[in-house]
């Protein structure tokens, strides 16, 4: 997924554990074989190879993950969206080439496939069809977290009591630590990635963030994260990090960049709207602002 997991387990039985983690290890692989669109032949390659041609028969799995991603995108007003998949990559490398921004009407154009309205399902059938010629789903947003959370799954169903799964940052929690207390995890420095900002306690929780301080370009003064918003097509700006936490960890990864796209004010109200799901923003600023529930240590 181009991701670096790690797994962890509780167990007094090293032999044990490692069967478990291996366990874990071989559901993210399946979960990445089903999603990637660096195979041909992944259920995400057929069915943009034939948008605008016709629909696609899909595993229920697929289904079921399309259909999840569609309602985050309805909740967040299409700030997070699988068609993303669409843009034109020569659009946006962020690298030191990058001296300037497209103009807003190229932007425009480039982002014209990106409508996750235009993903038609038959649950009857189960098939996807992508509207339009050329559109292309991608489960960027959303893949790392549900491999992570699937893993987490399968290693409790299999007897594992206490562990972490941790997806390049974004990780899911159960249970506790060998001493008994919670897990604490640290939350990065948006303006020094290795430094810790601040830390939280917990258990049966995911946390994912998402933050413009590992890829981003600085033009004339101002640095723009490589999150683009899917509406302009132009990179946003404005936050400097994300932080979700929440009892899902598909649901923690695909939140964190919709509400780095609609920004503080919005994205907050937002997540105060929702059940069971709070947010920790760090703005351009450096000033901090949290959901309702919130306590940092």
């Amino acid at each position: 997924m181009g991701n670096r997991f790690e797994l962890s387990v509780v167990s007094a039985d090293e032999i044990w554990a490692n069967n478990k983690i291996d366990e874990g290890i071989n559901e993210i692989k399946r979960i990445e074989k089903l999603l990637t669109t660096f195979n041909d032949d992944s259920e995400t390659n057929l069915v943009n190879k034939n948008a605008g041609i016709q629909p696609v028969e899909v595993s229920r799995e697929t289904y079921n993950l399309i259909e999840r991603s569609l309602r985050i995108s309805q909740i967040t007003q299409g700030a997070f969206d699988i068609t993303y998949g669409s843009i034109d990559k020569r659009l946006w490398n962020f690298d030191q080439k990058m001296t300037s921004l497209p103009d807003k009407e190229t932007a425009k154009q480039m982002v014209r496939l990106i409508n996750y309205k235009n993903v038609l399902l038959d649950n009857e059938n189960c098939t996807a069809f992508l509207k339009e010629p050329g559109m292309r789903i991608g489960f960027g947003g959303i893949g790392k977290g549900y491999a992570a959370e699937m893993a987490k799954q399968v290693m409790k169903a299999s007897g594992v009591t206490s562990g972490v799964v941790n997806a390049s940052g974004d990780l899911t929690t159960w249970g506790i630590q060998p001493g008994g207390k919670k897990w604490t995890i640290g939350i990065a420095n948006p303006d020094s990635s290795h430094e810790i900002f601040s830390k939280m306690e917990i258990t049966d929780l995911s946390v994912a963030t998402s933050g413009n301080y590992e890829k981003y370009v600085i033009i004339d003064g101002k640095k723009y994260s490589h999150t683009i918003n899917p509406r302009t097509g132009l990179p946003v700006s404005g936050i400097k990090s994300v932080t979700i936490i929440t009892t899902n960890a598909e649901i923690a990864d695909a939140m964190a960049t919709p509400v780095t796209i609609m920004g503080v004010y919005t994205g907050l109200d937002l997540i105060n709207q929702m059940k069971d799901i709070e947010a920790i923003i760090i703005d351009d600023d450096d000033k901090l602002y949290t959901s309702k529930n919130i306590n940092i240590i």
